[in-house]
């Protein structure tokens, strides 16, 4: 039986990575934080809690990610921990330094210390393309992030890079444009927006505060997505992948989608603009061109724009209503 670990296991994506790994016939073990309330709510929502096995690990404390590799010795690492929250980089810069560049760091100096076999997977993002002034990016695109958490993860990209070539590790990035699902967490907008037009159709909110309406991001469902990232570990040869839909929506897009399957009407009178949403520095559009993904790992996405924005609406509306009850 193979045995993965995956980091970040409580997020979005590992719960839907765990559950793929659990259909193929793998050990999961998930790293959660050392805290007294943990949040198993993403596990739960796929049944898979009692399924998984949980290790207590620190991305920032290289002596705790040895001790849970000499402990389960996996054949697979999967690095979704991260600081995520892109306009939460601005106000902790030092925290999302240290999990998102120094964490895959310390990682990989575990591997290659005690298990040079084990492949790494590293969890990279369409944020480190930030404003390169191409309309289409690929693998072979120039690198301009514009945040803290960009340039966090540009260092982890790099040094997985180098961690190949250097040692001979099995390591791959999966560049991955911005996926979203029922999972996602309430900070970020595509799940403030669909949890917002929920909370309006059942006559439990008014109003929904946001900020700029006009960025343009290139949406997937995360479910689909962690698919790409196991076929990339199954490759013969370590690579790196931009993962994406191909195709670009703004966040006006996703407020009147949302709206629309919610079965409502003027949508603009439900909203508030506040400027201090807004991003220091602002990417203003970003679309992937996956053709590689699709050519070498005959992966291509399943769930269309319309479709994963339904499904994070009536998730809402199927939680706020079990609530109210």
């Amino acid at each position: 039986m193979k045995k993965a670990l995956i980091t970040g296991v409580l997020g979005q994506d590992g719960p839907y990575l765990a559950k793929y790994l659990l259909k193929k016939g793998y050990k999961v073990y998930g790293m959660v934080p050392r805290r007294l309330n943990l949040n198993f709510y993403n596990t739960d929502y796929l049944g898979i809690t009692n399924k998984i096995e949980f290790v207590l690990g620190d991305m920032t404390d290289e002596a705790s990610l040895i001790n849970i590799i000499r402990n389960t010795w996996p054949d697979e690492i999967y690095n979704l921990a991260a600081q995520s929250f892109v306009g939460a980089s601005w106000d902790q810069p030092k925290l999302t330094t240290e999990t998102n560049a120094l964490g895959p760091l310390y990682l990989l100096n575990v591997i290659r210390n005690f298990t040079p076999n084990t492949k790494f997977y590293q969890a990279s993002t369409s944020e480190m393309f930030g404003n390169n002034g191409r309309e289409l990016q690929d693998e072979n695109a120039p690198f301009a992030p514009q945040s803290p958490y960009g340039i966090s993860k540009l260092y982890a990209y790099w040094i997985a890079n180098n961690y190949v070539e250097s040692y001979g590790l099995f390591c791959c990035n999966g560049i991955l444009f911005n996926h979203e699902s029922p999972l996602r967490g309430q900070d970020f907008v595509t799940r403030k927006i669909s949890e917002g037009v929920a909370k309006i159709k059942l006559g439990l909110a008014d109003k929904i505060t946001l900020g700029n309406l006009e960025a343009e991001r290139d949406w997937g469902f995360a479910g689909d997505y962690v698919e790409a990232m196991f076929k990339m570990m199954q490759q013969k040869k370590p690579g790196n992948y931009v993962v994406a839909t191909g195709k670009k929506y703004s966040v006006k897009d996703f407020l009147e989608t949302a709206f629309n399957c919610a079965g409502i009407k003027n949508w603009k009178k439900h909203i508030i603009i506040n400027p201090t949403y807004k991003r220091p520095a602002e990417i203003h559009g970003l679309r992937g061109n996956a053709s590689r993904a699709r050519k070498e790992l005959k992966w291509k996405p399943k769930v269309k724009f319309r479709e994963l924005v339904a499904m994070m609406v009536d998730a809402d509306l199927k939680r706020l209503n079990e609530k109210k009850k």
